[in-house]
């Protein structure tokens, strides 16, 4: 995305969700990402929209041997972040890069070994997602955390659905001149990258968020409660009433979510 129109994502908020994230990515691809990078000898790994490294921090003790992590954001607080954080006691070191991965061709990527991303999908537009799939041609790329569209809440109020629908109707919004993708992202992505020659593995990677994550719970659920309301003013007034009963039954450790993401691997084809 360009840096002018990326959201802006708050060290705080990303600290929040660092645990929830790391307990959801989907390690069953893993072991395939292992396979094809083999004994590469020190991976150049590229992270786009790093934000504060967790996906390295959480990535890099499960790859064998030595790795140079290359961290891509908008924002040099979070670069900065990043940065400081990502080591983990053995062969590994960071740089960063400040620039719009929306630009990302080819030659930007000789000598990688890998590409990962996370979260960030369901920002770009349909164009940008098949750029980057063009990019990667020949290179492994991690793509986790991409929302789904799909959020379960127990127990169920009337309002859920209505403010589901809102809030996925935000998510797929033109900003900027551009349509986001939202919740359409891991599918538009998948072709994308299997055009584009890649062999796409898929696998859930839903966020279960309970009374052990009630800060989490509380953000989310205010956040998912803004856009919608952002999409449907008309959805105002009820939604403050429903926005005070979920907040009350989290308070209370009675409200439970599953939020859905997709974890997306594509490899090169043999």
């Amino acid at each position: 995305m360009s840096m002018a129109a990326a959201p802006y994502c708050p060290p705080e908020w990303l600290a929040l969700r660092e645990g929830a994230d790391a307990a959801a990515r989907a390690t069953a691809l893993v072991a395939p990402l292992r396979a094809y990078l083999g004994d590469v000898g020190r991976a150049v790994i590229r992270d786009l929209g790093c934000g504060t490294g967790s996906m390295a921090r959480w990535l890099a003790p499960l790859l064998p041997g030595p790795q140079h992590w290359i961290m891509h954001d908008r924002d040099p607080v979070l670069l900065a972040h990043a940065a400081a954080s990502v080591v983990d006691g053995r062969a590994v070191t960071v740089a960063t890069e400040r620039r719009d991965i929306t630009g990302l061709r080819g030659d930007d990527l000789a000598g990688t070994s890998l590409v990962t991303a996370s979260a960030l999908l369901d920002l770009l537009t349909a164009v940008e997602v098949d750029r980057l799939a063009a990019a990667c041609a020949g290179i492994p790329a991690l793509l986790t955390l991409s929302v789904a569209g799909e959020v379960e809440l127990t127990p169920a109020d009337p309002l859920d659905a209505e403010i589901h629908a809102a809030f996925n109707a935000h998510q797929r919004r033109v900003t900027g001149g551009r349509r986001l993708l939202g919740p359409d992202a891991p599918a538009v992505a998948a072709e994308a990258f299997e055009r584009h020659g890649a062999v796409v593995r898929e696998q859930a990677s839903p966020w279960r968020l309970g009374a052990d994550r009630s800060a989490l719970t509380r953000e989310w659920l205010s956040g998912w409660v803004d856009a919608a309301c952002a999409e449907r003013p008309d959805l105002a007034v009820p939604a403050e009433d429903y926005r005070r009963r979920r907040l009350e039954a989290c308070a209370g450790g009675e409200l439970r979510v599953v939020v859905q993401h997709r974890d997306l691997l594509a490899l090169p084809a043999a």
